[in-house]
């Protein structure tokens, strides 16, 4: 009887430098073949809401990974929205200050948009939170910018960080907020022939 040769585990990268979305694989047991972050512009499109754009944002991100055939590409883009108004990554120290300003004592929302390509096909799912923030004083908030951690933080801040203290309230996934929604990242991997709990070849 001829032995049936295994079936090569296909290749999973990570479209992302984010230390925090690679920290939140890691719990899955995941550990990628490679990462390689697009650089695509993340400009919001005139008049465009903040979930169809997070929406866009991952799935551009997913078609511009350079990749093999059988390759899974995960990619992801985490929002901040406040209303109608998309509070990206703040461009310095002042824009970081007028985004907690905007938050401080009121609830927004969080939406991060997953995308995951195999070849020609394409999965998504996208995770909407709740999130408050309390009111924050000047103190605080001037002790919180000096620290550094708004930068490169969707609405200048990020839970899982200093910022944490200033979230009493959340509705919704922790792990959406912070980078990487795992039930259903761990769904979407799965349906794309990624099983979890594996190593890096």
């Amino acid at each position: 009887m001829t032995a049936v040769a295994a079936q090569p585990l296909p290749r999973f990268i990570l479209g992302s430098g984010s230390p925090r979305r690679l920290d939140l694989l890691a719990q899955l047991g995941l550990v990628p073949d490679a990462i390689r972050a697009p650089d695509i512009d993340e400009q919001p499109q005139p008049d465009e809401r903040p979930r169809p754009y997070c929406q866009r944002i991952a799935r551009q991100k997913a078609l511009a990974v350079p990749a093999e055939a059988d390759d899974v590409v995960l990619c992801a883009d985490t929002t901040v929205a406040l209303g109608r108004r998309i509070l990206g990554k703040p461009a310095d120290a002042a824009e970081a200050e007028a985004f907690l300003r905007a938050l401080s004592g009121r609830r927004h929302r969080v939406i991060t948009a997953v995308a995951l390509r195999r070849g020609d096909r394409i999965w998504q799912r996208d995770v909407v939170s709740a999130v408050r923030m309390k009111h924050l004083s000047t103190a605080e908030l001037a002790a919180y910018l000096a620290t550094g951690d708004w930068q490169g933080k969707a609405g200048a801040y990020a839970i899982q960080g200093p910022a944490g203290a200033f979230i009493p309230w959340i509705s919704g996934s922790f792990t959406g907020i912070v980078g990487l929604p795992l039930a259903e990242t761990a769904h979407l991997l799965q349906a794309a022939g990624i099983a979890l709990y594996r190593q890096a070849a």
